[in-house]
């Protein structure tokens, strides 16, 4: 459980300080939910490795969807924080904005090279999958990483 009062279940956890992962051994039974979940959990290490401005142009680019209307995300850690989202959130980068932000990079990471290519989880639509993998590209993020 998440430790909030009235709990949420989850399967894993990064620890950043700490350099540690737990994942649910459950998921050793499924290997593209093991592989999905840990490159997600994964990306919590290099999402506060990247430059401001590195942060801030994923910023940019969610907030951009958002203003468009953009449903949807690539795992439901970004999708509930979406959904909770007040319009200012965003504009006053709020610790929700942020928190979305974060899982929105970790979600978008998993999605993307941990080889599960349909997933009930993956609720955004091609166009916006489309610029998400190109921010990637562009942040040289996709280069280092054998897909």
């Amino acid at each position: 459980m998440s430790g909030r009062e009235q709990g949420m279940a989850v399967h894993a956890g990064a620890f950043i300080r700490a350099r540690e992962l737990v994942l649910d051994r459950d998921l050793l039974g499924r290997p593209a939910e093991l592989a999905r979940i840990l490159i997600h959990e994964i990306f919590h290490f290099t999402w506060v490795r990247l430059s401001n401005d590195t942060r801030r142009s994923f910023e940019a680019l969610l907030a951009q969807e958002i203003r468009r209307g953009v449903q949807g995300e690539l795992g439901w850690s970004a999708e509930w924080r979406k959904q909770r989202l007040r319009r200012s959130d965003a504009h006053g980068r709020t610790r929700r904005w942020r928190e979305y932000v974060c899982e929105s990079f970790c979600d978008t990471a998993a999605w993307r090279f941990a080889g599960v290519t349909d997933h009930e989880e993956f609720t955004l639509g091609a166009p916006a999958r489309a610029k998400r993998r190109g921010w990637l590209r562009h942040a040289g993020l996709e280069s280092s990483i054998p897909v």
